[in-house]
C-alpha cells in the first residue's frame, strides 16, 4: 500500500515557507526556491553571529587605542599595564569609558602607565 506524506510534508513545507516570510517573489511563495533561500539565510545568520563578536571587539580595541594615545600611551602598553596593575576591566567597558568619560579613562591610563 502506498503511503502519502500529506500532513507531515505539508507541515515541513509550511515551516520553511514561514521562515521565508518577507523574502521577495518566489523565494517566499515557492517551496523549492524558498527552501534554498532559507538554508542560505540560516547559514549567513550563523556565520554573522560569530562575525559580530569579532567586529565589536575590533571596534572596542580601536576606541581604546584612540583614548590611550590621547594620553600618550600605545594600546599594547596600556593593556599590559592593566594586567600588571591587576585591573580587570574588559574591552567593552574600557571602550565605553574612553568614549563617554575621558577623565575617568585618563585616570585608568595613568594607573596602567605607572606599572611599567
Amino acid at each position: 500500500m502506498r503511503i502519502k506524506r500529506g500532513f507531515k510534508a505539508r507541515r515541513r513545507r509550511n515551516k520553511v515557507l514561514k521562515l521565508a516570510k518577507g523574502f521577495r517573489g518566489g523565494r517566499s511563495k515557492l517551496f523549492r526556491t524558498a527552501a534554498d533561500s532559507v538554508d542560505k539565510a540560516l547559514n549567513y545568520a550563523y556565520r554573522d553571529r560569530k562575525a559580530r563578536k569579532r567586529d565589536f571587539r575590533q571596534l572596542w580595541i580601536t576606541r581604546i587605542n584612540a583614548g590611550a594615545r590621547m594620553n600618550n600611551v600605545s594600546y599594547s602598553k596600556f593593556i599590559h599595564g592593566l594586567k600588571l596593575a591587576e585591573i580587570d576591566l574588559d574591552r567593552k567597558v574600557l571602550a565605553e569609558l574612553a568614549v563617554s568619560d575621558p577623565a575617568a579613562f585618563s585616570q585608568i591610563v595613568s594607573l596602567a602607565a605607572t606599572q611599567h
